[in-house]
């Protein structure tokens, strides 16, 4: 076993830079070529060709698990100043979808695992979560605002169909009047229409549809377990025709790769009924650099070196820069232009509009067990 080589982590990247990234397995259905250590191990590990041939060999089928979490609380506050939302609900950790592109990827590390293959196929879920947000929506210090539900990784896993975690959730809000946010970019959101629709139209609710590309052959590279690019064009109609508030957001934006099509995804969505829009630039913290680097070297090696340069130009010469308001936007001369492109497109196409302002003077927390109604309802 070795390390395995890494892109310099700052400055001008040539093409001999990334074809040096190390030997790496390809899992058919997985968005990471390779699953490097978590940045907290005290070793790396990492495959080699030791001159028996077998490095070329196909990788054995990568199995999901899923682990129960015992969970102390169950939803998550933030102070981020250039996020709008303060708190979130995440049901489920780790992301079969496989998106190779996931911010939230390096929080695996802080499980002991790596931010790599074992993301998208080591999963944890948390079944107690649905008491434990009865039991905090209840306290009487608690103050209601719109709870986003599944901002760190999708809501909508492949198992929510059969655990229905999120679902649950849905309907303990929509018992109670809690305003919710959702954002997602499966199809299978449509399965609870019935619980935002109502939502939705006691301006409790709005969804936003995450829509990175419209070329299925990208997509399928890019998060090869989401669904595919026509099937959020019509899950963004079915929730428009329901009278949900739809935000299509293009993100990531990766330069060189899906930025040429900004345009045409913008389009394609306000056809499909979309009200607004959002965008953000592609964000490489910690260990989601080199899964990056290596994914695109793997694919597309005649662009790769030109994407992470453009890249690092809009991060003042860094892989990511963290500074609030400017890691999900960038800076310098090609950050202005993607802005600019996005904000014409969407005035043009009626997508800037402000987004609707959810309700909080509806909500009736739920009574604890032994408990009695609050006075001030």
């Amino acid at each position: 076993m070795r390390q395995s080589q890494k892109l310099k982590p700052q400055g001008r990247v040539s093409l001999i830079d990334v074809a040096a990234t190390g030997e790496r397995f390809e899992h058919r259905g997985r968005g990471a070529i390779s699953n490097q250590t978590g940045r907290f191990e005290p070793e790396t590990r990492d495959p080699f060709d030791d001159g028996w041939g077998t490095i070329e060999d196909n990788a054995e089928r990568l199995e999901t698990t899923l682990t129960r979490e015992v969970a102390k609380t169950i939803i998550t506050y933030n102070r981020s100043p250039d996020i709008s939302f303060d708190r979130t609900i995440n049901p489920y950790r780790g992301c079969e979808h496989g998106c190779v592109y996931c911010f939230a990827r390096p929080t695996h590390s802080y499980q002991g695992l790596s931010a790599g293959l074992d993301f998208e196929s080591r999963l944890f879920f948390k079944p107690d979560g649905p008491a434990l947000l009865r039991r905090e929506l209840s306290r009487p210090s608690y103050v209601v605002r719109p709870i986003a539900l599944g901002m760190n990784t999708d809501a909508y896993q492949p198992v929510e169909r059969r655990l229905k975690l999120t679902r649950t959730f849905l309907e303990i809000l929509a018992e109670h009047n809690h305003p919710v946010t959702l954002l997602t970019k499966s199809a299978l959101i449509q399965r609870d229409i019935d619980l935002i629709a109502p939502l939705a139209e006691n301006g409790l609710a709005r969804v936003g549809v995450s829509l990175t590309t419209l070329d299925p052959k990208l997509a399928r590279r890019m998060e090869p377990r989401a669904a595919a690019p026509y099937k959020r064009l019509e899950t963004i109609r079915a929730l428009s025709d329901a009278g949900i508030p739809v935000i299509v957001m293009t993100a990531p934006i990766i330069p060189a790769l899906n930025e040429p099509e900004m345009e045409t995804m913008l389009e394609t969505a306000a056809a499909h009924g979309a009200s607004s829009a959002g965008y953000v630039l592609l964000r490489l913290p910690y260990e989601l650099k080199d899964i990056m680097h290596e994914w695109l070297a793997e694919h597309y090696p005649d662009r790769a070196a030109r994407i992470i340069n453009l890249l690092r130009d809009m991060r003042g010469g860094k892989d990511y820069d963290a500074n609030w308001f400017e890691r999900g936007s960038g800076r310098g001369t090609h950050a202005r232009l993607i802005a600019q492109r996005f904000q014409k497109a969407a005035r043009r196409l009626g997508l800037d509009a402000p987004r609707p302002r959810l309700r909080t003077d509806l909500f009736r927390p739920p009574v604890s067990p032994g408990g009695q109604m609050r006075l001030d309802l």
